[in-house]
C-alpha cells in the first residue's frame, strides 16, 4: 500500500507539472548563497566566486524535480588588485547553468549576465545588471503517464523525443551594503516570446523577484544572517521564503528556514579557507498541495582569489 501511495503522488506530479509547465518554479531553499542567478545585478556581490547545488526534491517519488547548478562569477575590481572590489569595482561578468528534471521534461537553462556598480555614498552601491537566458526544454515520450496522454499535445510524442528552445532576458537592480542589500529582479521580460521547436508549452510568463538580508557581528565568534525572498508570478501562487543562520568562529553555520505554507529546512555548514559548503534538510508542512517525501539540497562555493577570513572586526563571510 505504502508504494502505491507512491507511485499515485508521482504520477499526479506529473500530471501537474504538465498542466503547469507554462510556470514551472524551480525551488532553491539555500538562495541566499545563489543571489545572481535570481538578479544579475547581484553579479560579483560576493567577489569572484565558482557556485553549485545539487537538490533532490520529494526524495523516494519516481520522476520527482532534481536540479543541478553551477556559475562562476568574474569581478573586474578583484582582477585589477583594487583594496575594497566589493564597494569600489565597478563591473562583473557571471555563467550560470540549470538543469532541473521534472516527469518526462528536461529543462536546462543558461543564462550570461553583466552587472555594472555606480557608488552612491561611501559605503553604499546601486548595482545594475542585465542577463540573456537561454532554454532547451526537452520531452521525453517514453515517460509519459496515462493522464499524459489523454491531452492531445502531449500524446503525439508518445515513444519519441520533443525539444523547445526560449530565448529571454532577464534584468535587475540592486542597493547593497556591507551589512544588507535589498535587490529586485524579473526573469524572462519578454515573457518567452522567442520561441523555436516544437511549442508544447502554452505560456511563459514573466516572473519577479525580491531578495534582502540583513547580517551583524556580535562578536568575534558569532554573527547572524537573515535573508528573505518573494516571488510572484502569473498562474501561480506568491512564493515567500525566509531563513536565519548564525556563523560560529567563522568556521560553522547552523540555520533553518521556511516556505510560507509549504515546507520547512534544517541547515549547516562549513567554512574552509576558500571553500564553503553546506547540506540542507527540507520537509513539508500543512497549508498548501505537498507530495510525501523530504528535500535534500547541497551546496558549495569556492572563493577565486580571497580567503575566507575577516578583513575588519565586524565583518561577516557569508550571506
Amino acid at each position: 500500500m505504502k508504494r502505491f501511495n507512491y507511485i499515485l503522488a508521482g504520477l499526479l506530479m506529473v500530471g501537474i507539472a504538465f498542466q503547469s509547465i507554462g510556470q514551472t518554479r524551480k525551488y532553491v531553499s539555500n538562495f541566499s548563497h545563489f543571489q545572481s542567478y535570481f538578479n544579475p545585478g547581484l553579479t560579483g556581490y560576493e567577489g569572484s566566486t565558482v557556485r553549485g547545488f545539487v537538490r533532490n526534491q520529494w526524495s523516494g517519488i519516481e520522476g520527482a524535480p532534481r536540479s543541478y547548478f553551477i556559475s562562476a562569477e568574474l569581478d573586474f575590481g578583484e582582477l585589477s588588485g583594487e583594496m575594497d572590489p566589493a564597494l569600489m569595482g565597478k563591473n562583473a561578468l557571471s555563467v550560470n547553468m540549470l538543469q532541473d528534471t521534472y516527469g518526462a521534461f528536461r529543462e536546462t537553462e543558461l543564462i550570461v549576465a553583466y552587472a555594472s556598480r555606480v557608488r552612491l555614498t561611501e559605503k553604499h552601491n546601486l548595482r545594475l545588471g542585465a542577463g540573456l537566458s537561454y532554454q532547451n526544454i526537452r520531452l521525453d515520450g517514453n515517460a509519459l503517464t496515462s493522464e499524459d496522454l489523454n491531452d492531445p499535445t502531449l500524446s503525439q510524442y508518445l515513444g519519441g523525443f520533443s525539444d523547445m528552445q526560449v530565448v529571454d532576458f532577464n534584468i535587475g537592480l540592486a542597493l547593497t551594503h556591507a551589512k544588507y542589500y535589498v535587490s529586485y529582479g524579473i526573469h524572462r521580460v519578454a515573457g518567452g516570446a522567442i520561441i523555436s521547436g516544437d511549442e508544447f508549452i502554452d505560456s511563459y510568463p514573466a516572473s519577479n523577484i525580491i531578495q534582502a538580508g540583513y547580517r551583524e557581528s556580535l562578536s568575534p565568534n558569532v554573527a547572524v544572517i537573515f535573508n528573505a525572498y518573494y516571488r510572484t508570478q502569473k498562474d501561480i501562487n506568491d512564493n515567500v521564503e525566509l531563513n536565519l543562520k548564525a556563523l560560529l568562529m567563522d568556521r560553522v553555520w547552523v540555520g533553518m528556514g521556511t516556505r510560507i505554507n509549504s515546507a520547512t529546512n534544517v541547515q549547516m555548514g562549513i567554512l574552509t579557507k576558500r571553500i564553503r559548503v553546506g547540506y540542507l534538510f527540507e520537509f513539508p508542512v500543512g497549508g498548501g498541495y505537498n507530495l510525501p517525501g523530504n528535500t535534500h539540497e547541497f551546496t558549495a562555493v569556492f572563493n577565486l582569489f580571497k580567503d575566507n577570513k575577516r578583513r575588519t572586526d565586524n565583518e561577516v563571510l557569508i550571506w
